[in-house]
């Protein structure tokens, strides 16, 4: 074509706008499997880490057990001492010289007179047929 566009030779040419495509090819790398020794190696310490967080939880499991026992025994220990003392009240109730004294008149003894102790050996006391004169000191 010629340079000159109706009687203006100023006027530049555009240029014949071409499309162009543009070709891109990717490039596909193919990752090779990992060796054996090495998914060996992965396997074992999955393992690992499950089979130490499989002991601590049982460690945690044993320790939570062991307080609940305690727990347990602390109050079994505080029911019995509570029971403890009832007996000892009823122990003290029932050693009180009063009371005593109440069970020996109802038993039927009497007071002591002064002539009347004698010493028992253990022997003499299986030979004594008389148990009427058994008496008491208030």
């Amino acid at each position: 074509m010629p340079s000159y566009i109706q009687g203006n030779l100023a006027v530049n040419k555009k240029p014949d706008q071409k499309v162009t495509i543009k070709e891109t090819r990717k490039i596909v790398y193919r990752t090779k499997s990992l060796p054996m020794q090495e998914k060996m190696l992965y396997l074992f310490t999955v393992l690992l880490c499950v089979v130490v967080a499989v002991v601590i939880i049982w460690r945690y499991a044993q320790i939570y057990q062991m307080n609940a026992d305690m727990l347990k025994m602390q109050h079994e220990i505080k029911t019995i001492q509570a029971e403890n003392s009832a007996l000892k009240q009823d122990v003290e109730k029932l050693l009180s010289i009063e009371r005593l004294e109440e069970e020996a008149k109802k038993l039927g003894f009497k007071p002591r007179s002064e002539g009347q102790v004698d010493q028992i050996t253990s022997g003499e006391a299986a030979k004594s047929e008389d148990s009427s004169d058994v008496a008491y000191n208030p």
